[in-house]
């Protein structure tokens, strides 16, 4: 089966190169750029500001606090307050161990954390459409305002999204290549996400459907199924001890209304992207993949809040790989059936307008 999915994969037509890369550049360099640009883009958006004028906000004060302190110190407060957060504290205390410092340590892993995020939401781009796609998508992605936002704060969101982008890479790979390393790097990278936050195993719910609607063959789907089992499995024990301390999210009330908003639009615009097929062939389509992970986390959030209001888009920040590639991918389609159309020009200009005032 391994060389027949792979049979399919290498006689699959890739997409023309965009006119944006010469016709002699190597697929490594195409790579490089696709990955290297929103990386840098992303780097340098989150370096701007990045001291806030010397202040922080309640929860970054208390991964300061915490990570100051010594390891069996941040156990034993761990374990009345904070549990689904101690392996991010546990990194964060090895890092000020290492480099010391104040605010830009406090932010600066999840700076590089988010830039790492953006590159692979362009490879994935390109691995599903092609380079331009991912090129957009890469560049759009910073540029969301929840995603700018968290990319600043000494959280672990900005890593889960890392974590989460880079296991959804490794899965479009082992749908190809079916192969137990591969498998194993996607089960260790989910796996290390959800204990950074627990709500990541949303995104392996969403990754689920992805294949299904894509129909994969089956032993593929028993590969994967085999590998989220264990996921759950290495997640469970963190889940039953947390579901204990419930009450430190009772601070959640009915979804806030700014929120739910801004998801509400992020699902609106990332359909309406997802509307026309993207005539690639390949095992995965980018709809089957980027509409889940958009979707599925926030709705599973939304249908849970008449029993446990539990919705806060930082939750789920990594629905933004979703919205990024499917917008990406239709800013290059709309951009290929109109390319020298003033409409485009003005498009983008009212995109960024929009997207300035929360950026600030």
């Amino acid at each position: 089966m391994e060389s027949e999915i792979s049979t399919v994969h290498e006689r699959a037509p890739q997409p023309a190169k965009a006119a944006l890369f010469p016709s002699g550049l190597s697929r490594f360099h195409i790579k490089a750029f696709v990955a290297i640009v929103p990386m840098t883009v992303t780097f340098t958006l989150g370096l701007w500001g990045i001291h806030r004028q010397n202040s922080m906000w309640g929860d970054e004060s208390v991964t300061y606090q915490l990570a100051h302190r010594d390891l069996t110190q941040i156990w034993r407060t761990v374990q009345h307050v904070d549990l689904v957060h101690a392996f991010y504290y546990t990194i964060m205390h090895e890092i000020y161990g290492l480099v010391g410092g104040g605010l830009l340590t406090l932010r600066l892993p999840s700076v590089l954390a988010m830039s790492v995020a953006a590159a692979g939401v362009g490879l994935l781009g390109l691995r599903l459409t092609g380079p331009r796609a991912g090129l957009l998508a890469g560049l759009v992605f910073p540029l969301v305002p929840q995603i700018q936002r968290y990319t600043q704060e000494g959280r672990s969101y900005a890593m889960v999204c890392a974590l989460v982008t880079w296991a959804t890479y490794v899965l479009v790979a082992c749908v190809v290549r079916h192969t137990r390393w591969w498998w194993t790097a996607y089960g260790s990278t989910m796996l290390l996400a959800c204990l950074f936050h627990e709500f990541a195993v949303l995104a392996l719910a969403a990754h689920g459907i992805t294949l299904l609607l894509s129909g994969i063959p089956r032993p593929v789907l028993r590969a994967w199924s085999v590998t989220a089992a264990c996921i759950v499995a290495g997640l469970l024990p963190l889940a039953i001890r947390s579901s204990g301390k419930s009450g430190q999210v009772s601070w959640i009330a009915w979804p806030d209304p700014v929120q739910f908003l801004g998801f509400l639009a992020m699902v609106i615009v990332g359909m309406r992207c997802a509307r026309r097929p993207m005539n690639v062939r390949a095992p995965i389509q980018l709809p089957a993949l980027a509409l889940p992970i958009l979707v599925l986390p926030g709705l599973l959030l939304l249908l849970l809040s008449p029993v446990k209001p539990l919705f806060v888009d930082r939750y789920v920040l990594y629905s933004g790989i979703g919205f990024a590639l499917l917008l990406g991918t239709g800013i290059d389609r709309f951009h290929r059936r109109q390319p020298s159309s003033r409409i485009s020009w003005v498009a983008a200009l009212a995109v960024l307008a929009a997207l300035l005032p929360p950026s600030l």
